[in-house]
């Protein structure tokens, strides 16, 4: 399910960050169909505009495929995270609330050790 808080990011990002994690996580499967711009707007209590700048930016990446009249779908040339780097992103999220570190700090940890 798809949100919007008040983290500061804007709309548009939350919508996007959170449709390219069902992607990547396996939750929207390749073909799957999106709700249309105006539902997906009425839903989150935004303008149709915001969901569609972020329907735009995930067909820019590759995430989404959008045709008239089928709507807008999962394209089919992404592909989901492997299980073991989810279970371990999984493991490492929960240890972390569970310390009260906040997704800035958790994400610091992973781009320092990327580098390694």
């Amino acid at each position: 399910m798809i949100t919007i808080t008040e983290s500061g990011a804007p709309p548009a990002d939350q919508i996007e960050d959170q449709i390219r994690g069902l992607i990547t996580t396996g939750i929207a499967a390749a073909n799957q169909r999106l709700p249309s711009v105006r539902q997906l707007a009425s839903d989150l209590g935004v303008a149709p505009g915001t969901v569609a700048k972020a329907y735009r930016s995930l067909e820019r990446e590759g995430y989404l495929v959008s045709r008239v009249g089928s709507g807008t779908r999962v394209s089919t040339t992404v592909s989901a995270t492997p299980q073991v780097v989810l279970a371990a992103a999984t493991r490492f999220a929960a240890i972390s609330r569970r310390e009260s570190m906040d997704l800035e700090d958790a994400v610091r940890v992973l781009r320092a050790l990327w580098s390694d």
